[in-house]
């Protein structure tokens, strides 16, 4: 019964995963604040939301039965390590997930009322995220796998900046539109992470652990943002100088 719900877990996770994938390129080299735009950003910010949510019940499930959620790992590695690699860092990853999902939604919805994004669900997102990134620094250090840390900074830092963000008084003109563009990106980052870390379990397990599946989407989601920003800066500049 544990994996038949943990495999519907998965089938769910990939559908709702798939569907963000590929909604997320409309938005990202697609016009910009058009129909179609908004349409697909909101197509890919609540599959992602929807994926994460899987994700932290697939890691949950990991963290009390490791070996009978993933049976075909048990002769590769031991209960703890499929605990903290497959449980903890899982769970960090879809609550990562979610709240940029979450995050990057609110800041474009309420790109004109900045104290709406001050929501009690968007605070507690936030602060769940401080204490699972510590649980991956803390399972790194356990383990000793440096690739468990890397999750672990990468929600400590989102935490910290969309804080600063969300309780800011006067954040600039600009902010809400690159943090919008940080958020979701953010978010693809970590569906094709899942999809070439984690998905590649299923296949050759020993990859899931190869740093270059990593470093694949983060490389380029990163590039995705640093371009954007410059777009923003860009345009607002023109218009400062029109006003």
């Amino acid at each position: 019964m544990t994996y038949f719900l943990f495999e519907v877990l998965i089938a769910a996770h990939i559908v709702t995963g798939v569907t963000g994938a590929v909604a997320f390129w409309v938005p990202v080299l697609g016009r910009k604040g058009g129909a179609a735009h908004a349409k697909w950003g909101r197509i890919f910010a609540f599959a992602l939301f929807a994926t994460g949510c899987f994700a932290m019940a697939m890691g949950t499930m990991t963290l009390f039965a490791p070996l009978e959620t993933h049976p075909h790992l048990v002769d590769l590695f031991d209960a703890p390590f499929i605990r903290g690699i497959f449980g903890w860092m899982m769970l960090a990853a879809g609550l990562l997930t979610v709240n940029l999902a979450w995050y990057g939604w609110l800041a474009i919805r309420n790109k004109g009322r900045h104290e709406a994004n001050r929501t009690p669900l968007n605070l507690l997102l936030q602060a769940a995220l401080v204490p699972a990134s510590l649980a991956c620094v803390w399972q790194s250090w356990v383990l000793d796998n440096p690739l468990i840390v890397g999750i672990g900074i990468v929600g400590l830092a989102t935490a910290g900046t969309n804080l600063w963000f969300i309780l800011s008084r006067d954040p600039g003109p600009d902010a809400w539109l690159k943090e919008h563009v940080k958020a979701l990106v953010g978010a693809g980052i970590s569906v094709y992470t899942a999809f070439m870390a984690f998905g590649s379990v299923r296949i050759l397990p020993e990859l899931a652990l190869n740093p270059f599946m990593w470093a694949v989407p983060l490389t380029v989601g990163l590039a995705i943002i640093l371009w954007h920003r410059r777009a923003i800066d860009r345009r607002f500049a023109v218009r400062s100088r029109v006003a």
